[in-house]
C-alpha cells in the first residue's frame, strides 16, 4: 500500500518532497484548536502570539523524533513504545479503543455542524453521518497517494481562507511584532500551555511514522526530506493559526465581540465576518471551517486506523509486514469502521459521562507520554547512535514534556472537578 518515491536527492522538485508533514498537519489542527486560538486572540489581542510560534516549534520536534525513530530503525512508534516493557500495551490499547469511539462522533458532529451551516436541508447530525461515511469510503483502500491528494486539496483550501480573512481585518503589524515578544498576561497561563499544545495535533503526531512508510520514505536517507517535510508543514500551520488569532484580535478584541465554544464558536465567528465583510465571507470561512473539520476526519480515519492496525497485530505477534498490519488489512479495515458507525449512536443519544471522563484522563495523558517516551527511545541503543539526540533536541523534548504535563494535570483537575 505504499507509494515508492525515487530518490529524493535526485529527481524530484523540492514541492513533491512534501506530503506526509502536510498530512499530519492538517489532521492535527481542526476547529478545536482554531476556536482556541480565536477566542485568546479575542481575549488578550496579540500578546498570546508567541505561544503559538512555540506550540508549532514543539509539534516540530515531536513529530521529527517520531520520523526519526521510524527512518533510522525501520520500525512503527508503537514498535518502540513496545520495546519500554508491557505497561505501554496497557495504556494505549484502552486509549487508542475509547479515543477512536469518543472522537469518531466528535468529528463528524464537527464537519456536520460545518454543512448544516451552509447547506441547512439537512441536519447535524444527518451531514455529520454523511462526513464519516464519505471518510471511510475515501480511506477505506489505504491507497495512500489518493489520501495524500485529498489531505492537500482541503489544507490549500483551510489556509486560503484563514488567510484572507485575517488580511481583510487589516491586521496592525506593529502588535503582531509585539506578540512575538514571550510574556504571559494576568490570568492566562493556561491560555497560554492550551494555544501552544493545542496547535496541530494530539496522537495524530505519533502517525506520521507511518504515513512515512506508506509515501515510502523509510530508510535513513530520508531523514533530510524528512525534515524538510516537517519544517515546512509546521510553516504552513503556524501561519494558518496565527491567522485565526489575528482574526480574534482585529474582529473580536477590538470589538468586545464574545463567541460560543467548541464547533459553534466558529459557526458564530462566520457571522460576524457575514456582518462585517458580506455574505460571501461568511460562506468562504464556512467552507475553510469544514475543510478544517473535514481534513482531520480523513486524517484520523485513515492515520490511527493505522496505528491501530499496527498495535493489535505487534500484540498478536504478528510479523513486522503481516497484511493485518498494513493499509487496507482487515484490523485497519476494522478501525475505521469503529470510528463510523458506533459513534453514529452518540450523535442522537449524546455522551456517556464516565466514556467522556477516560477519553479526556486518556486523551491528557497522550502529549506527555509521546514526549517522555522519545526522550527515552531516542537517547539509547533502541537509535543507531548517528541518529539519536543532540543536547539541545533533548532539552526541548524536556521543556514539551513539562508543558503537556502542565496541561494533563489541569485538564485531570478540570474534568474531575466537573463531577461534584
Amino acid at each position: 500500500m505504499t507509494n515508492r518515491s525515487v530518490d529524493p536527492s535526485v529527481a524530484e522538485p523540492k514541492w513533491n518532497l512534501v506530503g506526509p508533514g502536510l498530512v499530519v498537519a492538517a489532521t492535527g489542527v481542526g476547529a478545536a484548536d482554531l476556536i482556541a486560538t480565536t477566542v485568546a486572540g479575542s481575549k488578550y489581542g496579540y500578546a498570546l502570539l508567541w505561544a503559538v510560534v512555540a506550540g508549532c516549534i514543539m509539534k516540530v520536534i515531536l513529530v521529527e523524533g517520531a520520523g526519526r525513530y521510524s527512518l533510522a530503525t525501520g520500525k512503527t512508534i508503537f514498535e518502540g513504545w513496545s520495546s519500554l516493557g508491557r505497561w505501554t500495551h496497557w495504556y494505549f490499547g484502552p486509549y487508542i479503543v475509547i479515543w477512536g469511539f469518543v472522537y469518531g462522533a466528535a468529528a463528524m458532529a464537527g464537519t456536520g455542524l460545518a454543512l448544516y451551516s451552509l447547506f441547512p436541508f439537512l441536519s447535524v447530525a444527518a451531514w455529520g453521518i454523511l462526513s464519516g461515511l464519505a471518510g471511510m469510503l475515501l480511506v477505506w483502500s489505504g491507497r495512500y497517494d489518493l489520501f495524500e491528494k485529498i489531505l492537500t486539496a482541503m489544507v490549500v483550501l483551510m489556509f486560503v481562507t484563514m488567510l484572507l480573512a485575517a488580511a481583510l481585518t487589516l491586521p496592525n503589524l506593529g502588535e503582531v511584532l509585539k506578540g512575538l515578544v514571550p510574556m504571559i498576561p494576568e490570568g492566562a497561563l493556561i491560555n497560554v500551555l492550551s494555544v501552544a499544545g493545542g496547535v496541530g495535533g494530539t496522537i495524530t503526531l505519533a502517525a506520521y511514522g507511518y504515513w512515512l512508510r506508506e509515501k515510502g520514505w523509510d530508510t535513513p536517507r530520508f531523514m533530510r526530506v524528512m525534515r524538510m517535510d516537517n519544517g515546512i508543514a509546521y510553516l504552513v500551520t503556524g501561519l494558518f493559526v496565527i491567522s485565526t488569532l489575528i482574526v480574534g484580535a482585529e474582529l473580536l478584541h477590538s470589538a468586545g465581540i464574545a463567541i460560543g465554544k467548541g464547533d459553534q464558536g466558529m459557526v458564530d465567528l462566520a457571522s460576524v465576518l457575514g456582518e462585517r465583510y458580506g455574505t460571501w465571507m461568511s460562506k468562504l470561512f464556512l467552507i475553510g471551517f469544514w475543510a478544517a473539520s473535514m481534513s482531520s476526519l480523513v486524517g484520523v480515519w485513515n492515520g490511527v486506523s493505522l496505528m491501530f492496525a499496527d498495535f493489535l497485530g505487534h500484540v498478536q505477534g504478528k510479523p513486522h509486514d503481516h497484511p493485518d498490519r498494513l493499509a487496507g488489512g482487515r484490523y485497519y479495515k476494522f478501525y475505521i469502521f469503529w470510528l463510523t458507525v458506533p459513534p453514529m449512536v452518540m450523535m442522537f443519544l449524546g455522551q456517556p459521562v464516565y466514556l467522556i471522563l477516560a477519553y479526556g484522563v486518556l486523551g491528557s495523558l497522550f502529549m506527555p507520554y509521546m514526549a517522555i517516551t522519545l526522550l527515552w527511545i531516542l537517547n539509547t541503543d533502541r537509535v543507531p547512535a548517528e541518529w539519536r539526540n543532540r543536547p539541545l533536541t533533548n532539552l526541548m523534548l524536556l521543556l514539551c514534556a513539562l508543558a503537556f504535563i502542565a496541561l494533563a494535570l489541569n485538564e485531570l483537575y478540570t474534568r474531575i472537578a466537573g463531577l461534584f
